[in-house]
């Protein structure tokens, strides 16, 4: 433990000599910063950090990255996902991968003037992102080839493994992100801030009234901070009747290191290594 917020797990049996044999996964939103490291080789996950209620995420991840021995290793591959509010999703008979520049005006914060552009062709879609300036600067720094990510991505990994009408919400202490699929179309995606579970319930109802959900037929899945019984997971049981931690695997890796930890609990961050 670093401190009352983060926790490290990591194998004992990990040789940080075959670090390039490794990809790293890091997770950012805008109170939390995680990361995974898996072996590719021998398909086991070698360590996982991950800290929550972050005042100020860009400086402590500017921090970790320059202090934590694990995120120095020269990796195979690296991936990140980025919470960012520069982030449209362009349907894909639209996108045009010349113009990509043109879809910059629709962008009302002032970040990078790098544009990512990631395709979900599950979805039929391409996202187009801005990440802020100093985050993306501090990856770039103390990453090589690092491969940029919308926050999103690691959930509409997940909800491409299934073809039923799905409300897949991802938390983290004081936040979480809702997506809506159906008839393996993707409806509806949003992230909020809550301070509590009253806060959260508003947001559900909110959610469920303006997408006009069937709750009966639409089946819950969680991942990130929630936990069978608490208020968050009460206030999803008052209205759903199906509600899943058992999420589709992200690919088929040894996950020994997390047996004493919620099975969900890093769905979406291991999800990010199916993003491509």
């Amino acid at each position: 433990m670093d401190n009352k917020n983060s926790i490290l797990l990591v194998d004992p049996e990990f040789d940080l000599n075959t670090a390039a044999d490794c990809d790293l996964l890091l997770k950012i939103t805008p109170d939390s910063f995680s990361y995974a490291i898996i072996d590719k080789q021998s398909k086991q996950l070698k360590a996982v950090y991950d800290e929550q209620e972050c005042d100020n995420v860009p400086a402590i991840l500017a921090i970790k990255l320059k202090n934590d021995v694990y995120l120095t290793l020269p990796f195979k591959e690296i991936k990140a996902a980025v919470y960012t509010e520069n982030s449209i999703c362009v349907p894909n008979e639209l996108f045009d991968p010349e113009q990509v520049n043109q879809y910059a005006k629709f962008f009302a914060e002032e970040q990078s003037n790098n544009l990512y552009a990631r395709p979900f062709s599950t979805f039929g879609f391409t996202s187009i992102f801005t990440l802020q300036k100093f985050t993306e600067e501090t990856l770039e720094n103390a990453l090589n080839n690092c491969k940029m990510f919308a926050q999103n991505a690691p959930v509409l990994a997940l909800a491409a493994q299934t073809k039923k009408t799905v409300l897949l919400l991802d938390f983290t202490a004081s936040s979480f992100n809702a997506l809506y699929t159906k008839a393996e179309q993707l409806i509806f995606q949003n992230y909020y801030q809550t301070d509590n579970a009253e806060e959260f319930n508003y947001y559900l109802l909110l959610i469920i009234s303006q997408l006009n959900i069937n709750t009966s037929n639409t089946e819950v899945y969680l991942s990130g901070v929630i936990h069978d019984g608490d208020d968050y997971y009460q206030c999803i049981q008052k209205y759903f009747h199906t509600i899943n931690f058992n999420l589709p695997p992200a690919k088929e890796i040894d996950h020994k290191i997390l047996d004493d930890m919620p099975a969900h609990y890093y769905s979406s961050l291991l999800a990010l290594d199916l993003c491509e």
